[in-house]
């Protein structure tokens, strides 16, 4: 499927414009994934940000089965949003239910779901990846480059509106939390690049080593980032 460039432009422009809706940031990027499924010919659509552990969390879909996959892809740690969020570009399945062995706990509880083809791409805010923006498709299907690079372009616009509710401190816990995750992030990248390196391991293998030492300590990423950049080895 092409993506019309005119349709698009114009879709962003209209989103860009004053919505009639409470003004929050969650009825917002709830708009935003709505107008995504109509734009793009899906069957659903989701964001996750990260929180201020670096971990991607829930903020909104277009339907159940979407959120059932965003949730799944975040308590999980695998997945398009998590390969898109830690490798920095977009990340596609044609089929979810056929990938038992690049992604198992995912394929397994997605395996009921009408959720087949997926495609995820980095939300970028200040140079660094705070999301992830995803789209599905009921059936099997082969993303092309031209919705691949439409995507990346509509996940300017939630990048937009995370950008303004940091600015208007409207965004309350999720602000802090963004906040904190972009502060941070080069450290994370750094300890990532460290402990591939060093376990000759993968990104997000590395990641999510973090995440769990992270979470097992009730402890900060960033702050086990730091003790691997220090120490050389995750704490014990």
């Amino acid at each position: 499927m092409n993506i019309d460039d005119a349709a698009l432009a114009e879709s962003l422009r209209r989103l860009s414009q004053p919505r009639d809706d409470d003004g929050t940031l969650s009825s917002a990027l709830h708009f935003v994934v709505s107008a995504c499924e109509d734009l793009f010919s899906v069957d659903g659509a989701g964001v996750l940000v990260a929180d201020e552990q670096d971990m991607l969390v829930y903020a909104a879909a277009s339907d159940g089965p979407g959120r059932l996959l965003e949730q799944t892809e975040a308590e999980a740690g695998e997945g398009p949003c998590t390969e898109a969020f830690v490798k920095g570009r977009a990340v596609t399945s044609r089929d979810l239910r056929a990938e038992v062995e690049r992604w198992p706990t995912l394929a397994r509880v997605m395996a009921g779901q009408p959720v087949r083809a997926v495609l995820g791409t980095p939300v970028v805010l200040g140079g660094v990846p705070i999301g992830t923006l995803d789209v599905y498709k009921e059936r099997p299907h082969d993303w092309d480059d031209s919705e691949v690079a439409a995507l990346g372009r509509y996940a300017e616009v939630i990048a937009t509106t995370l950008s303004a509710a940091l600015q208007a401190h409207t965004a309350g816990e999720l602000a802090r939390q963004l906040q904190y995750a972009l502060d941070y992030r080069v450290v994370i990248e750094r300890a990532v690049g460290f402990l591939m390196a060093k376990e000759s391991i993968d990104a997000v293998a590395a990641f999510n080593a973090l995440r769990t030492a992270a979470r097992t300590r009730r402890t900060k990423i960033g702050l086990v980032s730091e003790h691997v950049l220090d120490t050389g080895a995750l704490p014990d």
